[in-house]
């Protein structure tokens, strides 16, 4: 009799036995309906074996096989196995995590249909002279179903533009075009070369990098692409792209943010017109997912464009890899799973014997730490293409009275900017209009009752809220503990420099990206179409901005409240401010005018400033290499985080103290520090602690983790939470 070992998505670190008279081997890997206790579960088969352990009266029988879709690969099979081992999570959630979210429903998927609008003989006959100057989106609508006698999905037609949705229900109304469902083709795989659109004409620097790659044996070999930005990693990127099309592989380019997807998809679907182009990310609906999954596990999508649950895709055909921006703290995922898959993505590559490339202007040190080892082998992009690189300044903010937040070199530089018809950024990386709001009499300060944090004010709104738990309430007419009514806004945030420049700059043309202004579906979509069509002057957002995004006519750049990283308890700290200034910066000079880069300081001699300046990051970079080894911290030691979470901060110490007295027990070269509070000791009314754990040795490391894992699910009750948290990057 067979047995099937089931992968559940459920938290136990063990896989279940059932019987399945009708599996075979070619099942492994195929969905299963089970049942699990009263219910009917969704699982993976992993393994096929003729016993088990278990006495076969309690072996309950499978109740289906799902054989809709094809099963998971044995390559993404190991891949997740590896996951689950490394970071020390049950494999069942592993497995089902990683798949669509229709392929962890009890329904088989029934065909896959999808609405196209095609054009009625009434909308053939519609003069497009008579729209024009007025229905910009029905012209291009008109203009795209013209060219398209079946028609278009309604999906590429809705993402023309913010408004397409309401043109096409008028259109529809007034008879011009008809909505027809059809049936969507399985995809289906493709050998033939595809024709790409060329690019420009690389440099010099450019050309050495593809060639690198190019006169590089085939074979698992990772590349770091240090480029500085504006340099034209994307522009590299595609040229491997094409080659690889060109041998009849897929590719899978990861990157850090949605907000970056659209921009980057569209370039790639210019160049690569013949070529199926998947995106994975949470911006899609389930359907739109399972679709794209689909595409890619076929074969059929020759390129992948995905965030970080991207790196799980099953790929037959996968022949290169792309991480851009590699050292983005996004593809670390923060809870539940606790994955990297920018490490996960080295290992995939290895696994598959293909070369992956990292890039970046600013790499993590443990891999520009490797570059100099010479485990990667490093291209260095060191010039602007048509572009010099921005000029950095420091204004010494104790030398100079700021209003509003602003010096008046920064409010000077904007004036002058506005005068010359260019746009101006100011960067601040707080949203709100404070950060606090504080009574001057008592002291008192709005904290958030649920987590260690302060509640952010919100004028415009007229809220206090915590971005953290998500709490709001209403702003207090007079101090809750002295009554002064004269409450005040403490610092700066992107509300606050709004409604200043507005009041300073009266004609200006302002326009604030942050979280709050972004969160409307289409709402970035808008933005985006109103800076390159110049709609706006000034510019006013947080990370949101500083990332990937080409603005030609953005020349001036000004940095608020930089310093507040400066001194981060966080060891990565400074690395994190090098990064994201050095981002931020990049925004600046794209077109042919040289950028102007304005930061706002107490501290203008700082190594991290200087440095910035001279756009010399590896300098820099081994500066704090030679820290690190002092201090002893990552990359030299490898490095895991218990965390503990409870209703009491004193059952959460009691557990870590309790762990590390077991830990202690077990032979090994690692060092168990004290348990601590953590940064954000309470969050949403829960209290975490947490306990670090380190060793020069990643082997002695994981032997350790494996053998104190064990004793922590015997330890463990039903008041702690805990997790481990391998190669952490927030202590």
């Amino acid at each position: 009799m067979s047995i099937v070992r089931v992968a559940l998505d459920v938290p136990l670190p063990t896989l279940f036995d059932y019987r399945a008279t009708a599996a075979a081997s070619e099942d492994i890997g195929r969905r299963v309906l089970v049942p699990f206790g009263k219910k009917i579960a969704v699982g993976v088969i992993i393994e096929l074996a003729s016993t088990t352990s278990l006495p076969m009266q309690r072996v309950r029988s499978v109740l289906s096989i799902l054989r809709d879709v094809p099963p998971l690969p044995s390559d993404v099979l190991a891949l997740l196995k590896f996951c689950s081992d490394y970071y020390y999570h049950p494999l069942g959630e592993v497995v089902l995590n990683a798949l669509p979210t229709r392929l962890r429903r009890r329904q088989t998927l029934k065909p896959d249909t999808a609405s196209r609008y095609r054009l009625t003989a009434t909308g053939r006959a519609i003069d497009a002279a008579s729209l024009r100057g007025r229905a910009t989106v029905k012209l291009e609508l008109l203009r795209l179903l013209r060219a398209a006698e079946d028609g278009i999905d309604e999906v590429s037609l809705r993402s023309i533009a913010p408004r397409a949705a309401a043109a096409l229900k008028t259109m529809t109304e007034h008879g011009w075009i008809e909505r027809v469902a059809v049936t969507r083709k399985a995809p289906q795989a493709s050998t033939a070369v595809l024709r790409f659109v060329p690019g420009p004409a690389l440099t010099n620097e450019q050309r050495a990098a593809v060639d690198s790659l190019r006169s590089v044996d085939a074979g698992f070999t990772p590349w770091l692409l240090l480029g500085v930005t504006g340099s034209g990693k994307t522009e590299v990127y595609l040229q491997w792209v094409a080659d690889t099309l060109a041998c009849g592989k897929q590719i899978l380019l990861l990157v850090p943010e949605i907000n970056l997807t659209p921009q980057l998809e569209a370039l790639v679907r210019a160049r690569f017109p013949e070529t199926v182009l998947v995106s994975l990310h949470s911006g899609l609906n389930e359907s739109e997912r399972l679709h794209n999954w689909l595409a890619a596990q076929s074969g059929a999508a020759g390129i992948v464009l995905g965030t970080r649950l991207a790196v799980f895709t099953p790929l037959p055909r996968l022949g290169f890899i792309i991480v851009d921006e590699e050292q983005d703290s996004s593809f670390k995922q923060t809870d539940g799973l606790r994955y990297s898959a920018r490490d996960l993505a080295l290992w995939r590559a290895k696994q598959r014997a293909i070369p992956i490339v990292l890039g970046s202007a600013t790499p993590a040190l443990e891999t520009f730490h490797k570059a100099l080892n010479g485990n990667y082998r490093t291209l260095a992009l060191t010039q602007r293409v048509n572009a010099m690189p921005p000029a950095i300044e420091c204004v010494d903010t104790r030398r100079e009275p700021l209003l509003d937040g602003m010096s008046q070199a920064l409010l000077n530089a904007l004036r002058e900017t506005m005068k010359r018809g260019e746009q101006s950024l100011i960067f601040i990386n707080r949203r709100g209009f404070a950060p606090v709001l504080m009574c001057p009499s008592c002291g008192w300060t709005s904290g958030c009752e649920r987590c260690s944090a302060k509640l952010v004010l919100h004028l415009q709104d007229q809220r206090l809220r915590c971005h953290h738990c998500g709490h709001q309430e209403r702003i207090p007419t007079a101090c809750p503990q002295c009554g002064n009514q004269d409450l005040k806004p403490l610092g700066q945030g992107t509300q606050r420099i709004d409604s200043a420049l507005a009041r300073i700059f009266p004609g200006a043309r302002i326009l604030r990206i942050d979280r709050d202004s972004t969160r409307r579906k289409h709402a970035w979509h808008e933005m985006r179409r109103q800076i390159h069509a110049q709609e706006v002057d000034i510019l006013i957002g947080t990370q949101i901005l500083a990332k990937g995004h080409d603005f030609p006519q953005l020349n001036l750049v000004g940095v608020i409240n930089a310093d507040s990283s400066l001194y981060s308890t966080d060891f990565r700290g400074s690395e994190r401010l090098f990064a994201l200034l050095t981002q931020v910066a990049g925004r600046a000079g794209r077109g042919a005018t040289r950028g102007q880069v304005l930061i706002q300081t107490e501290f203008p001699a700082h190594a991290l400033y200087q440095a910035l300046r001279r756009d010399d990051y590896p300098a820099f970079a081994k500066e704090l290499l030679a820290e690190r080894k002092q201090a002893g911290f990552p990359p030299f030691v490898y490095q895991a985080v218990l965390r503990a979470e409870a209703l009491r901060r004193e059952t959460a110490i009691e557990f870590l103290i309790h762990a590390a007295r077991d830990g202690a027990k077990i032979e090994g070269a690692v060092t168990i520090y004290d348990p601590v509070p953590a940064s954000m000791s309470r969050r949403a009314g829960i209290e975490r602690a947490q306990l670090t754990v380190q060793s020069r040795s990643r082997p002695g490391l994981h032997a350790f983790l494996r053998a104190w894992h064990v004793r922590l699910d015997h330890a463990a009750g039903r008041k702690v939470r805990w997790a481990l948290d391998v190669d952490p990057l927030e202590l």
